[in-house]
């Protein structure tokens, strides 16, 4: 049956909404080699009405409608799939800046691995392009409450120094106000810890 195997793409995509599945190039390829198919037989059958137009009666005018519609639905699954695996991963670079975890990176296609990495260059030019001294838009995700918050220090970090001058030791387990737009970093990299 025509698209059985575009269908069975797009529900495993759907069965996977909070995570990216690994790339499917296997059923990408089968779907290709139906379209490739698909587009033989009409030809095929194009050159058979053209040229018994006239002597027979027979058309295969709606054979091959049937099967450019297929085709037609087969590449539109095909950009559907792509174009959420895409969203997917523009979501990701917000979540967890320009490198990726291990375990996504593994699931990915190298054309998606290059697509990412000239997303987030793209976006690094352009934060870096407002201002003086650019701008992270990925810091501030949702409006923060205050601009100080509560901190605990989960690893011997040792000196960090803020922006007004003043210097901190960021030893486990001591606790700190510190101003959200300076340790917002460190906690994404896990050496702090917000403190609710």
């Amino acid at each position: 049956m025509f698209g059985e195997k575009a269908y069975i793409l797009i529900k495993e995509l759907d069965r996977s909404r909070d995570s990216l599945p690994p790339y499917n190039t296997e059923l990408i390829g089968e779907i290709g080699n139906e379209i490739k198919q698909l587009i033989a037989q009409n030809q095929e059958d194009a050159q058979v009405t053209e040229d018994s137009h006239a002597a027979e009666s027979v058309s295969y005018i709606p054979t091959v409608k049937i099967r450019h519609a297929a085709i037609k639905r087969n590449v539109r699954c095909i950009l559907a799939y792509h174009y959420n695996r895409i969203k997917c991963l523009k979501t990701m670079r917000w979540q967890f800046g320009s490198i990726l975890p291990p375990d996504v990176k593994a699931n990915l296609s190298a054309s998606e691995i290059e697509w990412f990495s000239q997303y987030s260059n793209s976006l690094v030019h352009y934060m870096r392009s407002i201002g003086e001294d650019g701008i992270n838009l990925a810091v501030d995700l949702k409006p923060p409450k205050s601009l100080y918050i509560e901190v605990r220090c989960l690893v011997d970090y040792g000196q960090f120094e803020l922006n007004d001058g003043s210097v901190l030791l960021l030893k486990r387990n001591s606790r700190h106000y510190l101003p959200r737009n300076e340790c917002e970093e460190l906690i994404r990299r896990g050496v702090l810890e917000h403190v609710v």
